[in-house]
């Protein structure tokens, strides 16, 4: 019998890998930003007037008047048409999880007949897609098209190839008729606005030269690579990104042998080529390496501001998604595309720094600049510490959660982890301030955090990778955050907590000040006071261990495992408080957001409750009835012969066997389908995406148990679907 697999396996014998000229015999430096309307190009194709003015509008974020917006239209399309394009688009992230784009050509006719090509700064400020479709929560009706999308000069516009096609892309915030947002960007660039504010008030106090912080971002992406005909003979991972059913093969990553391991020459191909594409937008790669799980891996770029961060992961997965076809590969980018082995994260390395050069949250070298550090430091904590909900809630999705917890990544317990010898900073602050200052006392002065540096560098190299939130020297790194997810949901909670709680510190050291404390000793008393308010949510150990789990019960941590609980969260008077004090979403937007992703959750799960029982019905039980009948026919011819039933015991056993398991599998399959009409029938958003959490997503492990217990059972010429092994381990 042959089948889509056993083809599939044929296959890959004979395919051959793309061969890349590496960086066609260039240097990166050569081919970096290429296709970006950076610095370079703005100064070639733009006027001194425009040049100026669009440089004012993205270090300052200063209106740009609409006749400079044609000479900057005009300089653009001048750029782009030297590379051949001849379309743009407005590209923007809407609340799908994906990039969108629609695409226009400069080509136009004149009323009088005449053909010409055109760009002006209208088309470029703003655009009008139908956009009826896309996530709205509510805001908008269905039958209403008008969506808005608007230039955001802060990242700059860049062209992308699609085959024989270039495309002008000119990154926008996209927002409803009443300016309400429906994306990721707008929110995202309110927070970084909200937080810059925040944070140079809080500088101040030491340095009156800053007049400016951004938030960084640097990303790491981890994904799995396996065929593309492997993946085209598994429908689940063609509809839902992973595999539904499958055993564990004999070895998986046990013998720890793939984890920076010499990376497949298949592969490797792969990565340069993706590289590349990356290169040219101007995306700064700098790390490839073979990750824990056979068949994944991890990329990561030198941070940068997070808008642009952002938007350059988001351009990435498009990118890696693209290559991989060209390679006869697909790149997964689920949490958890196979049981048994390591989910894939996108981990958030978050720090700040100013206009002069200065990380905010590295150690310093003198007193003063170490209390800032000090500052900003406890000020994170603090802000996690207050808002760890929200963390939570920022990175619930229906694939991660199967990832968190599952003794590969962080828990769903938010806490935080900064070492011990930061431990030992903190714990003398908190000792040597418990009495009110005078005037000689100098002990504010004599943190000298500089003389521990080396240690502080070694132990925060050595980290503690199971924690969540880990200072990892010079900067906090998200480990939560799932491999598909937009960064930019859990940087807009990250900058508005941190711009809440630095709001918070100025009003109170502000308050002792007027009290007559000085200022230095002002500072140290309330950040005393955040690191007494805040401890319980450190945490030095085992983030997996159960006693972890016990210990962050006790200590009022929440541990709440799964979408539908954590984006309640979002609800909460605190976060309404939170997000609308900080103009970062109304209330109505916020409560638009969560509809929209318990809607996205309720859909993921409805697919996959599809799928598996498609799969189960159209694939797996008739493989299994098939080598059932052909054992069946050989226990008659032995009766017929007149063999003793002792002598064929084991061909008896394994009938009755499969019996039970294709038993299982139907009545589970029915049970799920009548538990998925049940939820379907309800309206509330809430109630539905529960139905679907707790009643109709446990019967996925129920049949997959009978499944994969037949697939070690059933010949393996009439097994249908792609193996872990095969998957896994052959390129």
């Amino acid at each position: 019998m042959s089948t889509q697999r056993h083809t599939a396996l044929q296959d890959l014998v004979v395919v051959e890998g793309k061969k890349i000229k590496h960086y066609s015999g260039k240097r990166i430096t050569e081919i970096f930003g290429s296709h970006v309307f950076g610095e370079r190009a703005m100064r070639e194709f733009l006027s001194d007037e425009a040049y100026k003015s669009l440089s004012a509008s993205i270090k300052a974020g200063e209106k740009m008047d609409r006749k400079i917006a044609d000479q900057v239209a005009a300089g653009m399309k001048g750029w782009a048409e030297k590379m051949g394009v001849t379309h743009f688009s407005h590209w923007f992230q809407p609340l799908t999880g994906a990039t969108a784009e629609k695409h226009d050509s400069f080509f136009t006719i004149k009323g009088d007949g005449t053909a010409i090509e055109i760009f002006d700064g209208d088309a470029l400020i703003q655009q009008e897609p139908d956009a009826s479709s896309f996530p709205n929560g509510g805001i908008r009706a269905t039958f209403e098209a008008r969506g808005y999308t608007a230039w955001d000069p802060s990242s700059p516009a860049f062209v992308i190839e699609t085959g024989y096609g270039k495309t002008l892309c000119i990154p926008t915030i996209f927002i409803a008729y009443n300016g309400e947002s429906l994306d990721f960007k707008a929110p995202l660039l309110k927070s970084i606005h909200a937080l810059d504010k925040a944070a140079v008030d809080v500088c101040h106090y030491f340095d009156k030269n800053v007049s400016k912080v951004v938030a960084t971002l640097g990303w790491e992406q981890e994904y799995f690579v396996i065929d593309e005909k492997m993946a085209n003979a598994r429908p689940d991972v063609v509809m839902c990104g992973r595999t539904l059913v499958g055993h564990a093969p004999a070895k998986g990553q046990q013998l720890d042998d793939h984890y920076f391991g010499t990376i497949p020459e298949r592969v490797f191909e792969f990565m340069q080529d993706f590289e590349q594409e990356a290169y040219k937008l101007g995306i700064p790669l700098r790390t490839r390496h073979n990750e824990v799980a056979p068949g994944q891996f991890e990329c990561a770029p030198i941070y940068e501001e997070a808008n642009i961060a952002v938007d350059h992961n988001s351009m990435l997965m498009d990118i890696m998604a693209k290559v991989a076809k060209r390679h006869q590969l697909q790149c997964l980018l689920h949490e958890k595309p196979f049981a048994g082995v390591n989910g894939s994260g996108k981990h958030n390395n978050w720090s700040l720094s100013t206009d002069t050069g200065v990380n905010l949250l590295s150690p310093g070298k003198t007193p003063r600049t170490n209390l800032m550090f000090l500052t900003f430091f406890v000020n994170t904590i603090k802000a996690v510490h207050d808002n760890a909900d929200l963390m939570r809630a920022a990175i619930a999705s229906a694939g991660n959660d199967h990832r968190l917890g599952a003794n590969e990544a962080p828990p769903a317990i938010i806490s935080v982890y900064i070492g011990k010898y930061l431990t030992q900073v903190l714990n003398e602050v908190e000792e040597r301030v418990k009495e009110k200052f005078n005037e000689q006392d100098e002990v504010i002065l004599k943190l000298d955090i500089h003389k521990q540096i080396p240690e502080l560098l070694l132990d925060n190299t050595d980290r503690n990778r199971t924690s969540p939130f880990a200072f990892t020297g010079n900067k906090f790194e998200f480990r939560a955050v799932g491999s598909e997810a937009n960064c930019a949901s859990p940087m807009i909670v990250m900058n508005t907590i941190m711009a809440d709680t630095l709001k918070k510190f100025k009003a109170d050291v502000d308050a002792l000040i007027e009290k007559g404390d000085k200022k230095e000793i002002a500072i140290m008393q309330v950040l005393r006071q955040y690191i007494a308010d805040s401890k319980k949510i450190r945490f030095e150990g085992d983030n997996y261990s159960e006693a972890w789990a016990k210990e962050a019960e006790k200590r009022g941590l929440n541990n709440k495992k799964t979408t539908p609980e954590a984006l309640k969260f979002y609800e909460t008077e605190a976060a309404k408080t939170l997000f609308i004090n900080n103009e970062i979403y109304t209330e109505r937007e916020l409560a638009a957001r969560v509809e929209i992703m318990l809607e996205d959750y309720v859909k993921k799960i409805q697919i996959e409750a599809r799928m598996m029982g498609y799969i189960a019905t159209n694939h797996i039980l008739p493989a299994a009835i098939n080598y059932q009948n052909t054992l069946i026919e050989s226990v008659k011819g032995m009766m017929d012969i007149g063999l003793d039933k002792k002598t064929f015991k084991a061909q008896i056993d394994i009938i009755e066997s499969i019996n039970g398991h294709i038993q299982v599998v139907k009545d589970e399959v029915e049970a799920m389908i009548d538990a998925r009409k049940k939820a379907n029938n309800v309206d509330d958003m809430h109630k539905k995406a529960d139905m679907y959490c707790n009643e109709v997503k446990p019967y996925f492990d129920k049949i997959r148990y009978h499944i994969d217990k037949l697939e070690l059972i059933v010949d393996d010429k009439l097994w249908p679907l792609p193996k872990y092994r095969e998957m896994l381990f052959l390129r």
